[in-house]
C-alpha cells in the first residue's frame, strides 16, 4: 500500500490474497494505524471487487477506484516500487527456504528512508516531519521544549514546508514525465456509442491479431478509460485509450 504524495509504503506478508484477508489487513495495518484515505486505487482482482469491499467503502466513507487492466500506468506509483523491492528482497532470501518474509520489514523500511527522485524528500520525513535515527547516525541533538505544544507547533511548521516543497516538487516531475510520454503518443477520443476493437493480450502466437475481431459499443467515457460492451456476448469491461482501435465505416 502505497501513499500517493508521501510515497510511504505499507507492505504485509499474507497467506493469501482473498477478500477477507484484504479487507482486515487494510484495516488493522493502514486505516487503524494512518486514518481513512478519501481514495483507494487498486486493480481489479476479485479480492478488491466484492460485495465485502463494497459495503466496507460504504460503511468507512471512501472511494475506490480500479486501474485499467494490463495498463501499469494507471498505478504507477505501485509499479515503480515492485521495480525496486523485487530486486532487493530477491537477493536476501534463501531460495531454498523461500524465506523472503522476513527481510520485508528492512527492505520497506530502507525505501521509505530514501531519497524519492520525485519529491526530494524521503517518505519517512513526508510523513513525520523528520528523518530516521539510523545505526550508523552520530548522537542525535536534543532540543528542549517548555510545553509539549511548542513541539507540536514545530512540527507543523516543518511539515508544511516539506509538503509545500514536495507538492512542487511532484508536479514538476510529472510534467517532465508526461512531455517525454506525450512526445509521440497519439491520443484519440471516443464518444458512446462509437464501435472499437479491443488489444489482445493473450496471443499464442505473434502472427495473430493484435486486436479482436468483433467489434465493441462505448457504453461510458472517463477519457482516458473507456467501458466498452461486447455486441455478442453483453459483457462489459474497462479498457485504456490506448488498447482501443476505432471502426471506420466508410459511407
Amino acid at each position: 500500500m502505497t501513499d500517493y504524495f508521501t510515497r510511504h509504503i505499507t507492505a504485509l506478508a499474507l497467506p493469501d490474497c482473498t477478500a477477507q484477508t484484504t479487507a482486515q489487513s487494510l484495516f488493522n495495518d493502514y486505516f487503524c494505524k494512518f486514518g481513512i484515505p478519501s481514495v483507494i486505487l487498486s486493480d481489479q482482482g476479485p479480492h478488491f471487487q466484492n460485495i465485502l469491499f463494497e459495503n466496507i467503502q460504504k460503511l468507512i466513507g471512501y472511494n475506490h477506484i480500479f486501474s485499467a487492466p494490463y495498463h501499469p500506468q494507471t498505478n504507477g506509483i505501485v509499479e515503480r516500487f515492485n521495480s525496486t523491492f523485487v530486486p532487493q528482497i530477491s537477493k536476501l532470501q534463501d531460495a531454498e527456504d523461500n524465506n523472503w518474509g522476513e527481510y520485508l520489514q528492512a527492505v520497506v523500511f530502507a525505501y521509505n528512508s530514501g531519497i524519492h527522485k520525485t519529491t526530494k524528500y524521503s517518505p519517512y520525513e513526508l510523513l513525520y516531519g523528520r528523518q530516521p535515527r539510523l545505526p550508523i547516525d552520530a548522537k542525535s541533538v536534543h532540543f528542549s521544549f517548555q510545553k509539549p505544544n511548542d513541539y507540536f507547533i514545530q512540527l507543523q511548521r516543518t511539515l508544511k514546508i516539506y509538503h509545500k516543497l514536495a507538492k512542487e516538487n511532484s508536479i514538476q516531475q510529472q510534467q517532465l514525465s508526461k512531455n517525454r510520454y506525450d512526445l509521440h503518443r497519439q491520443d484519440p477520443h471516443y464518444k458512446v456509442g462509437d464501435l472499437v476493437l479491443t488489444r489482445i493480450f493473450l496471443r499464442g502466437d505473434k502472427l495473430q491479431p493484435k486486436f479482436s475481431s468483433t467489434p465493441k459499443v462505448i457504453i461510458n467515457c472517463h477519457h482516458p478509460t473507456y467501458i466498452v460492451k461486447d455486441a455478442q456476448t453483453n459483457v462489459e469491461s474497462r479498457v485504456h485509450v490506448g488498447d482501443l482501435r476505432p471502426i471506420l465505416i466508410d459511407t
